[in-house]
């Protein structure tokens, strides 16, 4: 299959005089600064390129967007939950031709590159009925005639550093509700799939057109990692929401803290499946299967580790050979391609030093990597998925790999695999696929998963909206998308009024003039 890219991107208004930044309809930028090339890994074509904001650039942004939030932040949220409402018609209209873009740019399967845009279309939603649900609490005072509650404002200007795997979805994650709080957003997406952030501010900008909003609610700056670090030490910039690597977020923590400054990390994973002795085997696989490879592994959320019961290692094993024998990996726009490529050849590096470092500390493979060769992958980006059974205190299953290779551990009593599951520095996701029901609630409890996230027959990856998303330790502590996650873009006031004729102090003190 081949698709029309020049065509996807005129739809979606991507032309080549598009520069560094945008603060909302009108772009802007220094013509002489450099760009940066837009490469698919489905056949190693440049789609594109994009300028580079400068630190000009950059400090322009913000004081648009310092101007906008004076005035976004009188509008009423169920007003603002309105425009946001637009804002996902306008994905649905855009839905393919977006979804083909990111699939391209990105090299996830077709269909993934639908369902994120879907997930963009959901948190848009779900953020419409939240602008009518900023709720505060109302306490009873110890003094009489006093009253006392608590409200939520925004912070200002919500700065969000995104990754290159879900080069959209997580934007919108943030940026719907962070507008409906009242905040406005400015965007740094990966640069490694700019263009799938340029065709949404596209999309977002016709919508504040549309609605006769000013420039600077929604801003989108094209960079490299001085922009993040930019962001990330400017006082000016509330919140900086960030997800990528636990190295990068510990760099970005560390310049958000020492000013004080408010942070949302969701870092990486090291997700383990564990598979019980009473798990239904042919459903465990289907979790096991896509959660190794879908992204081609390159999701946070991916199964990087299957803990399996002694009683079902060797019958489960045989099993995930059999399948991935089957896996079929090629153009991601095919659908019938089962997985593409990883997003660019630094990416191959690290999967096959990987495949080393597990051979060296004795890993042993039931199913061998490599990369794949020929006419179909002239990227040189597909690799192929393998499986090897280690140890869990090998360093390099220690370690989050961005790629499909995925480790098996035996295991013989269920603390023992909760304590596998949880002997890794990172957690996010966590799942155990078992019939029974003392081990589920045992995997749910406090005695089990230590992540963010813990499923029970289900995979580690493919959260709702509905929930809120993010893990522990070394993932970071951030909570993006449903539940409360909301909070996280405001600030808590609590307030006390006093209807009395006298002042009474607190805890009973006098004093009397």
């Amino acid at each position: 299959m081949r698709t029309d890219i020049q065509s996807i991107l005129n739809k979606l208004g991507i032309k080549a005089e598009n520069a560094a930044f945008s603060t909302g309809s009108i772009w802007g930028g220094d013509s002489n600064s450099k760009s940066i090339e837009s490469f698919s890994p489905v056949d190693g074509k440049i789609i594109a390129s994009a300028k580079v904001a400068t630190s000009a650039d950059y400090d322009a942004v913000v004081k648009k967007s310092q101007e906008a939030f004076n005035y976004w932040r009188t509008i009423p949220a169920p007003k603002r939950g309105d425009i946001v409402r637009q804002f996902g018609d306008a994905l649905r209209v855009n839905k393919d031709t977006l979804g083909t873009l990111v699939s391209y740019e990105m090299g996830k399967s077709l269909q993934e590159g639908f369902g994120e845009v879907q997930e963009m279309i959901d948190i848009c939603d779900f953020a419409v009925g939240l602008s009518r649900q900023l709720y505060g609490l109302t306490m009873h005072s110890e003094r009489p005639n006093h009253r006392m509650y608590e409200q939520w404002h925004p912070l200002g200007i919500v700065g969000i550093i995104s990754a290159f795997n879900f080069p959209v979805a997580v934007w919108s994650w943030n940026t719907a509700l962070a507008l409906v709080c009242g905040n406005v957003c400015i965007w740094k997406p990966s640069e490694k799939t700019p263009l799938t952030a340029v065709a949404c501010q596209h999309i977002i900008a016709k919508v504040f057109k549309e609605n006769d909003v000013p420039e600077g609610v929604c801003n989108l700056i094209v960079g490299d990692r001085e922009v993040g670090e930019l962001m990330a030490n400017d006082g000016r910039v509330a919140l900086i929401s960030a997800t990528g690597s636990t190295r990068m977020g510990k760099a970005v923590g560390a310049a958000v803290g020492a000013r004080l400054g408010k942070s949302l990390l969701e870092l990486g994973g090291n997700n383990a499946i564990i598979i019980s002795e009473h798990a239904d085997l042919d459903m465990s696989l289907i979790g096991a299967v896509f959660g190794a490879v879908g992204t081609a592994g390159q999701r946070c959320t991916s199964t990087r580790r299957l803990i399996i019961h002694e009683a079902v290692y060797d019958a489960f094993a045989a099993k995930l050979v059999k399948a991935y024998v089957q896996l079929r990996i090629g153009d991601p726009l095919d659908q019938n391609n089962h997985v593409g490529p990883l997003i660019d050849k630094d990416a191959v590096s690290s999967y096959l030093d990987s495949i080393e470092k597990c051979k060296d500390e004795g890993g042993k493979f039931l199913v061998e990597g490599g990369v794949l060769e020929g006419e179909a992958y002239t990227s040189g980006c597909y690799v192929k998925p393998c499986i090897a059974e280690v140890k869990n205190d090998f360093k390099i299953v220690q370690h989050e790999t961005f790629a499909p290779i995925l480790y098996l551990i035996k295991y013989k009593t269920l603390d023992e695999a909760i304590a596998l599951q949880n002997g890794v520095p990172q957690g996010l996701s966590s799942a155990i696929m078992t019939l029974n029901l003392r081990e589920a609630e045992q995997f749910l409890s406090f005695q089990g998963s230590d992540c963010g996230i813990a499923n029970v027959n289900i995979g580690t990856s493919g959260a709702e909206i509905g929930g809120a998303f993010g893990g522990e330790k070394e993932t970071g502590g951030g909570r993006e998308s449903g539940s409360d996650a909301w909070r996280a873009y405001m600030r808590r006031q609590t307030n006390t009024i006093n209807y009395s004729n006298t002042l009474p102090l607190a805890q009973g003190i006098k004093f009397d003039l």
